[in-house]
């Protein structure tokens, strides 16, 4: 496994990867890898001949009250996860090589894509994730990407900013890599206490009894919604949204209609630690 850490490094090292007639996966990660980031580089690998993954804490998607200083940085571990699993190269840029210095001139804006959901709650998050991708996809150059779907809205915002940029690099959505308990698997669990951890699979268990009353055929489930809310509320969740969207605008929607694609999202503090999971629901 190679390292890289300047652009010049890392297009060298791709370059050869494609000399050699490779296809190369790239998963993009801002690392404290865990087994949902181990998920990633694994389908990555039965879609291409060599992974490249990139590990940087991206300073554009944090509001100045959010955890960028704490955010957990485990480089050793992190190339020791990427060797083991068979990782071409790992690149590991510093801000100075992301953005450079000096006056910015150029910024990525967002329509309708970023109002709900994450977007609706940390302004400017969408902007910095579709900044630091629309590099990383310049610098890097892959035939192939991989984005987890437990940021469901960040890759239906990269799936559409790859087809108006016309970045020519297939997009792969995994599935959410989660827990024993059913806990979507997140860098910030590590945030949690032992009775916040025990405690955290709520969400999960919200998410699946409004799913499931929804495939038994509540088409207005505004009603269960609320109630799921109260009672996680209870349990001392701070509650952010928990809403059905349409899959490919991310509007909220009230009323389900047979026959299409929805996702069912949450959003919750527990403490400190905000959480998110979503399950896409095909009725």
């Amino acid at each position: 496994m190679k390292t890289a850490e300047s652009i010049q490094e890392i297009r060298e090292q791709v370059n050869h990867l494609k000399s050699e007639g490779k296809k190369v996966a790239f998963v993009p990660t801002m690392g404290a890898l865990h087994d949902g980031h181990l998920s990633l580089i694994r389908l990555a690998h039965k879609h291409a001949d060599a992974i490249v993954v990139s590990i940087y804490v991206n300073p554009e998607q944090f509001a100045p009250h959010e955890d960028f200083g704490t955010y957990p940085r485990t480089i050793e571990a992190d190339l020791k996860l990427c060797k083991e699993e068979n990782v071409a190269v790992v690149f590991m840029p510093d801000t100075e090589t992301m953005y450079g210095s000096g006056k910015k001139y150029f910024s990525i804006d967002i329509e309708e894509l970023n109002v709900h959901l994450d977007g609706g709650s940390r302004p400017g998050y969408f902007q910095g994730i579709a900044l630091v991708v629309n590099k990383l996809f310049n610098i890097v150059n892959p035939d192939v990407a991989v984005f987890g779907q437990k940021d469901y809205q960040q890759f239906r915002i990269i799936e559409q900013m790859v087809k108006e940029f016309n970045h020519p690099v297939e997009l792969l959505m995994a599935p959410i890599g989660r827990a024993e308990d059913g806990l979507a698997l997140s860098s910030r669990n590590s945030y949690l206490s032992s009775e916040e951890r025990a405690l955290a699979p709520s969400l999960y268990r919200a998410l699946t009894y409004v799913a499931q009353q929804i495939q038994n055929g509540v088409m207005e489930p505004s009603l269960l919604i609320s109630h799921q809310q109260d009672e996680l509320e209870a349990k001392g969740f701070e509650n952010d949204y928990l809403s059905v969207y349409s899959l490919d605008t991310l509007q909220p929607v009230d009323t389900l209609s047979p026959g299409n694609k929805y996702v069912l999202a949450i959003a919750a503090y527990l403490g400190k630690t905000r959480l998110i999971d979503n399950l896409i629901l095909e009725i």
